[in-house]
């Protein structure tokens, strides 16, 4: 198996399928492809076009065949794994963790686009200011601590549905967003997050995204100067 990525610093979706991977200790080949723009013509858009037609990160290539959207790399692996219980084994369980991600992998753009991922960075005062400007922020944030403080009572921890799954993995971004914007947390959910940032999977991913240093302009909007 083959998983193509985007920059580990920045790049929210491929950073799903990859600790889930890891976490899971199902065996791939990481291919990554560098944010170097954008447009049709760059070498990221023309290697991904010859796997995929959204062209976009993560795809997974298993002997040849291409998967693409992490919702369905995550389910994909879930079938060709089923030993790894990728999700809960209760089906009322199950359903709930394929709602959580589900709404995930379609919702919180406002969270998305005000406080996107850049794990090399600590920026308190950013988020303290979106958080007080940003109304759809907020909300997103409250639904989110909302969800993971009632599955974290209901499975009682560590991870959302008791044990590691693909909805620890879907979330795995939004604690990172939480922990470099300062996002103030309930002390259970705080936990929760220091417990996914533990997780091996995870660890390795921050450790890797640290040592890219690999500044991309475009993905940093708040930043004025390309400087390191």
């Amino acid at each position: 198996m083959q998983l193509y990525i985007g920059n580990k610093n920045y790049s929210s979706w491929s950073m799903r399928p990859w600790v889930l991977m890891k976490q899971a200790g199902i065996a791939f080949d990481e291919v990554m492809l560098r944010f170097d723009s954008l447009t049709p013509d760059s070498r990221f858009k023309t290697e991904l076009a010859r796997l995929s037609p959204a062209a976009r990160v993560p795809v997974l290539v298993d002997d040849g065949f291409s998967v693409w959207d992490t919702l369905a790399i995550a389910e994909y692996l879930a079938e060709r794994f089923p030993e790894k219980a990728l999700w809960p084994a209760d089906v009322r369980a199950r359903a709930r963790a394929r709602s959580v991600c589900a709404e995930m992998h379609s919702g919180f753009s406002a969270l998305r686009n005000h406080l996107p991922m850049n794990i090399e960075v600590s920026l308190p005062k950013v988020g303290a200011r979106v958080l007080k400007e940003q109304a759809e922020v907020r909300a997103d944030v409250d639904r989110i601590v909302g969800m993971w403080t009632e599955l974290l009572v209901a499975h009682g921890g560590p991870m959302l549905f008791g044990s590691f799954s693909i909805a620890d993995a879907f979330f795995a971004p939004v604690v990172m967003r939480f922990r470099n914007y300062g996002v103030a947390l309930p002390a259970p959910v705080a936990a929760y997050v220091e417990n996914v940032v533990a997780l091996p999977g995870v660890a390795a991913w921050i450790a890797e995204a640290l040592v890219e240093h690999d500044f991309v302009g475009f993905d940093e909007p708040y930043r004025k100067s390309a400087a390191r």
